[in-house]
């Protein structure tokens, strides 16, 4: 049974207020495949409609979409349904320009698994369907990106862990039909695999951050590298634009922070652009007192620069396959300005301070001073943080996708009951910036 622990919330150094939650019925518990971070998405929104997407108790895939101002959800069985006992397959959707919903589900090395809405805003969906139909019988990863003109980006990786390829398709949307980019963006040479995280800007920069990772083992990650598109995903540069030839190598690849094997860096975290274009990316390994720490790499137009947060104080090691029980999750970023200031945000989940929702922010400058603030007074077991990533970049609204689930170490489950999947809505002291 899921139990909620109840904790005071410290009121000291808070930043974000808890605004309402919006629940959405009952969600799969017994691993993270609901709340893994690297679903893109689990919310997304355009034209004041939300979609959401989760697993039920029976690996059946639900829809919702809602007003952004209801309080319910019209939610709909698909009919399609996932293989939950491996927290990997999880499900990714996004809108299109058009508004049609695209969905990716129940993928870790098998054939593509795809459909899109029938008619725009609709939660009825298209038969399977194809992409490309090349390199998409061992699809792991499936990640979303809308690009500003509408059309969209379906990242995955081609291969297994430590042996594969990064693959990149886009969509027409004035002709509903994908087209392949690259085969091999980033080139694992049958020896390694790049983990990654992207991020699209205004502009339609697509960004790239990744580690490499040499085995199956998680402790095998190392160096966090950095490539941008400025011409929505066809070429790729460094940071101080210099052309990659591609595919990129582990021997081409910028390193923005070189990071050694062993040092309990995670793999798949995540990054924003700030208003000039400069990359920020969060991930954590091992730092300050010896134990894995939250740690921010990001770019001021000239060089990479380091903060190391240094708050946590409980080390744990990072070994072995397969989705791991970690005491903390991984982080998700975000940054704004206001005031004539910028600032940053993690937000996150640490079993030091009882797995609650917390957030810890800065405000940039020379020397960074992070503070940590508790948003929930209840525990989400291993919950990682997911949010409405499409509503953020517009108004800067964080709806963040919550349920308490629990997750077994080496794709093991845990006898946990459905929880509900709800959607917590935050807002800003002092709107757009810290006053």
């Amino acid at each position: 049974m899921a139990v909620c622990y109840r904790y005071p919330v410290a009121a000291q150094n808070n930043l974000f207020q808890k605004e309402r939650e919006v629940s959405a019925g009952k969600g799969w518990a017994g691993n993270s495949v609901n709340t893994v971070i690297f679903r893109k998405n689990a919310l997304t929104s355009q034209d004041n409609t939300q979609f959401i997407a989760y697993y039920d108790e029976k690996g059946e895939v639900i829809l919702g979409k809602r007003k952004l101002t209801d309080s319910s959800w019209e939610l709909k069985e698909t009919g399609y349904r996932g293989r939950i006992r491996d927290a990997h397959n999880s499900i990714s959707i996004e809108l299109d320009g058009d508004g049609y919903l695209h969905l990716a589900w129940d993928l870790h090395g098998n054939k593509l698994r795809y459909a899109r809405s029938l008619k725009p805003y609709s939660l009825l969906l298209s038969a399977e369907l194809p992409m490309t139909g090349a390199h998409e019988s061992s699809v792991t990863y499936p990640e979303f990106y809308r690009l500003p003109d509408g059309e969209l980006l379906f990242l995955y990786r081609d291969g297994a862990s430590g042996k594969g390829n990064l693959v990149v398709n886009k969509y027409i949307t004035r002709e509903k039909k994908w087209i392949r980019l690259h085969d091999n963006l980033l080139d694992g040479e049958q020896k390694r695999n790049a983990y990654w995280q992207a991020f699209v800007d205004q502009q339609g920069h697509v960004h790239i951050s990744w580690v490499w990772r040499e085995s199956p083992d998680v402790a095998s990650n190392h160096d966090l590298c950095y490539a941008v598109s400025r011409d929505g995903g066809i070429s790729w540069e460094r940071a101080d634009s210099r052309s990659y030839r591609l595919p990129v190598t582990a021997s081409a690849a910028e390193i923005v922070y070189p990071v050694s094997q062993g040092s309990e860096l995670i793999n798949q975290t995540s990054m924003f652009v700030n208003e000039k274009g400069y990359p920020v990316i969060a991930t954590y390994w091992r730092g300050k007192k010896g134990v894995p720490q939250y740690q921010l790499v990001y770019y001021n137009g000239k060089k990479w620069r380091h903060s190391d947060t240094g708050f946590r104080s409980t080390g744990f090691t990072l070994s072995g396959a397969g989705t791991k029980k970690i005491p903390v999750s991984r982080p998700l970023v975000v940054g704004w300005s206001g005031n004539g200031k910028e600032y940053t945000a993690l937000l996150f989940r640490d079993q030091e301070r009882n797995d609650r929702i917390s957030v810890a922010w800065t405000k940039m400058g020379k020397k960074l001073k992070w503070r940590v603030q508790d948003i929930s007074d209840y525990s989400t077991g291993s919950w990682e943080p997911l949010i409405d990533a499409a509503l953020w970049g517009k108004e800067k609204k964080l709806h963040v996708f919550v349920q308490t689930v629990s997750q077994a170490d080496a794709e093991g489950l845990s006898a946990t009951t459905p929880t509900g999947v709800r959607v917590l809505e935050l807002k800003m002291k002092g709107g757009k910036g810290r006053k």
